[in-house]
This record gives structure tokens, C-alpha cells and sequence, in this order.
């Protein structure tokens, strides 16, 4: 940059003396350097835009997926519980089936 001040400092008398001239390639030079870096630039670019194209989809699948509701198993493994018959369908126990009668240690 401070070769620029340098320059414009030695060649102020000629600047001045034709500004158009010089506005008119500071604009030429200037926009010519911007689209050449534009054009070598062209896959960085391009790259950088379709990273950020899966990144907005793998965000809109994650939300998707949050919202979903989840599915249940169709094998219950935790809390399960046991449907048992009514109370008139159930069958009494064979009495040697119950267990002992117990009082204290003794078997009655």
C-alpha cells in the first residue's frame, strides 16, 4: 500500500493533469483483476456452494427425523405386563399345587 501512496505522490502532477484517463483504467485494471480471479476462483466457489447445498439437506433431514414420531417395537421388552383372563374364566389351583402353610418355622 505504500508503494501505491509512493507512486500516486510521484505522478500526482500527471494524475491530476488527466483524471478521466486515469479513473478510466484504475475501473479497467481493476475489473479485469476481479474477473480473472473470478474465473480461477470458479471451483473453489462452486465447491464451497454445494458443501453448503448438503450441509442446508443433512439439516433439513435432521429436523424431519426430530419431528417424526418414533416407532414402537413391536416386541415389548421394558415394563411388559402379562394380560391375565377375567376373574370368572380363571381356573382355581389344584391344592397340591399351593404352597405349604407355614407358621413360624413349622409346616402346618
Amino acid at each position: 500500500m505504500q508503494d501505491l501512496i509512493t507512486f500516486l505522490e510521484a505522478n500526482s502532477a500527471l494524475v491530476l493533469a488527466n483524471p478521466a484517463v486515469f479513473s478510466t483504467f484504475a475501473v479497467l485494471f481493476g475489473g479485469g483483476g476481479f474477473l480473472v480471479g473470478r474465473y480461477l476462483l470458479t471451483e473453489r466457489i462452486a465447491n464451497l456452494e454445494s458443501r453448503i447445498a448438503r450441509r442446508d439437506e443433512e439439516i433439513t433431514d435432521l429436523k424431519a427425523k426430530q419431528k417424526a414420531p418414533k416407532r414402537e417395537s413391536m416386541v415389548p421388552l421394558i415394563g411388559a405386563t402379562a394380560i391375565y383372563p377375567s376373574e370368572p374364566e380363571r381356573l382355581p389351583m389344584p391344592a397340591a399345587q399351593l404352597p405349604a402353610q407355614r407358621k413360624g418355622n413349622q409346616r402346618v
